[in-house]
């Protein structure tokens, strides 16, 4: 079986692909299996992609912005894969699906794979399986890989550990230009555009991209430092999307000349390694006997206050590891 998928996806089979994500994201034990014997196999076959990351405040215009890019890069002879990483319930685990549905044009493509990834329980919003979901598009022969955010919490320093150059998507807003723009993602952004510079709003994008370079100025000192690029565009009209792009790609060579490409994904990969191990131990610790024995119990203790947080988890590591929770 996972020889037939393994094939399926180096042929590029959409539907091999399909199943081979949704293999990654499952979190049942004999799937896990399965999943690492086939990234195993598939892995040879990655690591030549572009790999960027997309994010930015509320209403930027992320899908959109993607869409239009996807398509534009088609064009140009590229196959495109985005994961769009969606909020996920809480009660049922189910995504969202917005971004897909805003990206309808790029779904449709031959030349395209549009994946949600649901969020789960994960903190920051980043799917486990968001890694894996892309060695298996780069393996089925996707030259860029995009993973577009939800935008929310600490998701952006996930996805910024996962790919080459950290996109962020940002508009012109009245009065404060830089109001709702964090400080910490800026440090993360390796490419700046702001969005939506069409029509009555060019002049303020215009306006607001020199804020931000002004602001970068002032975050990176010195003339020796690299500092993120601020530039306009509009998903809608498709202007300043090649400059963007132009940019996108002038990072990985300023990454390659440096040699910090390579060093940046071997990093990756040891923070690969340890979100794995941190996500089998909680899964090996919900799942053990003695804690699903009591789980239910210590939760509405929690809950009603009979029980604080510290020793809650005190007392699960108990069950699951007698007497090794203090060391």
């Amino acid at each position: 079986m996972t020889d037939e998928l393994f094939e399926g996806v180096r042929a590029g089979n959409r539907a091999s692909v399909a199943r081979a994500i949704t293999l990654v994201e499952s979190s049942r034990p004999d799937h896990r299996e399965r999943a690492r014997a086939l990234l195993t196999e598939l892995t040879a076959y990655t690591g030549s992609a572009v790999r960027v990351g997309i994010s930015g405040v509320p209403g930027a215009g992320k899908s959109t912005f993607t869409n239009a890019m996807g398509l534009r890069l088609i064009e140009a002879g590229h196959k495109v894969a985005v994961v769009a990483v969606d909020p996920s319930s809480r009660r049922t685990g189910g995504s969202i699906l917005g971004d897909r549905t805003r990206m309808g044009e790029l779904s449709a493509s031959d030349h395209a794979f549009v994946r949600p990834s649901p969020s789960g329980r994960h903190l920051g919003g980043v799917a486990r399986a968001t890694r894996e979901s892309m060695l298996v598009l780069e393996a089925a022969g996707h030259d860029v890989v995009i993973v577009e955010t939800v935008g929310v919490g600490q998701n952006e320093i996930a996805v910024s550990e996962m790919v080459d150059t950290f996109l962020l998507l940002t508009l012109a807003r009245s009065g404060d230009q830089l109001q709702g723009i964090k400080r910490g993602i800026l440090e993360l952004a390796d490419v700046i555009a702001v969005n939506k510079a069409d029509g009555d709003g060019e002049l303020p994008a215009r306006a607001a991209a020199k804020d931000l370079t002004a602001a970068m100025r002032l975050m990176l000192p010195g003339a020796e430092v690299r500092r993120p690029p601020v530039l306009t565009c509009s998903a809608q009209t498709g202007a300043g999307l090649d400059e963007v792009w132009a940019a996108v790609l002038e990072h990985r060579v300023h990454l390659e000349s440096e040699g910090s490409l390579e060093v940046r994904r071997a990093q990756q990969q040891q923070d690969w390694m340890w979100a794995l191990v941190e996500s089998h131990l909680e899964d090996a610790v919900r799942s053990a006997p003695a804690v699903r024995e009591q789980r239910d119990a210590i939760e509405a203790a929690v809950r009603s206050g009979e029980l604080s947080a510290v020793d809650a988890a005190t007392k699960i590591l108990d069950l699951f590891l007698p007497g090794g929770s203090d060391g």
